[in-house]
């Protein structure tokens, strides 16, 4: 599992499973596009129009937990940005599950499979954001997830983690953390780095793979390891792509 995100006092992490997918069925809805397959499977259909003019995310959360409408503000915007999808629609709607205190990938799998709704057809690309009480599964004394995109077209927030996170004095605002992880996991379901989307310059740490050399970008893994991460979110700023990463979507059909 990959991409982590701590804080210095909390040490906090946010991973993708990006090295995963998900065998169980052929993952095709009513429509055939498949949505179970790896993270960056869908990169050119999320950013480009040749096949998908439209894109609608729908954000299933728990009781308690819904984001907040800044955060998801921040992602339509990222999205007009970065794809040349013509209409963006994002719909929020309250899912009731047996709550847990900690969930796995499996169990995150099997709550979309259950309360997902909107698939891909026509125009239409839907993305399927999960946001949750507890934490993950894979959470230790000193790493606590905040979220995973976990499918092509799939991704997880652990809301409550990212709530007691962002009560650290040293860390960001709770919007400022949830914005970057919605992003982060975003940039993921587009194929950063090198992970979907070929790379135009080399800029993959090897080090860190998944994340780019570039210290600044929103892909970075020191944002992610947390041990620079005030540093990097500056003055309450979400940090932004780097050039590298632009060109990447750039070369594979967005903006």
């Amino acid at each position: 599992m990959k991409n982590i995100f701590k804080s210095v006092l909390l040490i906090f992490f946010l991973t993708i499973s990006c090295s995963e997918d998900d065998s169980s069925g052929n993952g095709l809805n009513n429509g055939n596009y498949p949505i179970k397959q790896k993270v960056g499977y869908s990169a050119n259909d999320i950013l480009s129009n040749k096949t998908f003019t439209n894109i609608y995310i729908e954000v299933m959360y728990v009781d308690g937990f819904k984001p907040s409408a800044e955060a998801l503000t921040n992602l339509k915007n990222f999205i007009a940005a970065r794809t040349y999808k013509t209409n963006i629609v994002i719909e929020q709607r309250l899912i009731n599950i047996a709550l847990k205190s900690a969930y796995s990938i499996e169990d995150i799998r099997s709550i979309e499979d259950a309360n997902r709704s909107i698939f891909s057809f026509e125009n239409q690309l839907a993305i399927s954001a999960l946001f949750l009480n507890g934490k993950s599964s894979t959470d230790t004394e000193n790493t606590s997830i905040l979220g995973t995109a976990y499918r092509n077209t799939s991704f997880v927030i652990f809301e409550e983690t990212i709530k007691t996170a962002s009560n650290n004095i040293l860390g960001p605002s709770k919007i400022t953390l949830e914005s970057t992880v919605i992003l982060h996991e975003f940039c993921h379901l587009l194929g950063l780095v090198n992970f979907g989307t070929n790379m135009v310059s080399n800029h993959e740490d090897t080090a860190h793979s998944a994340h780019c050399t570039v210290e600044n970008c929103l892909m970075y893994y020191s944002i992610e390891n947390g041990k620079n991460v005030h540093h990097v979110v500056k003055d309450e700023k979400i940090p932004q792509l780097d050039a590298f990463c632009i060109n990447d979507l750039r070369a594979n059909g967005g903006k």
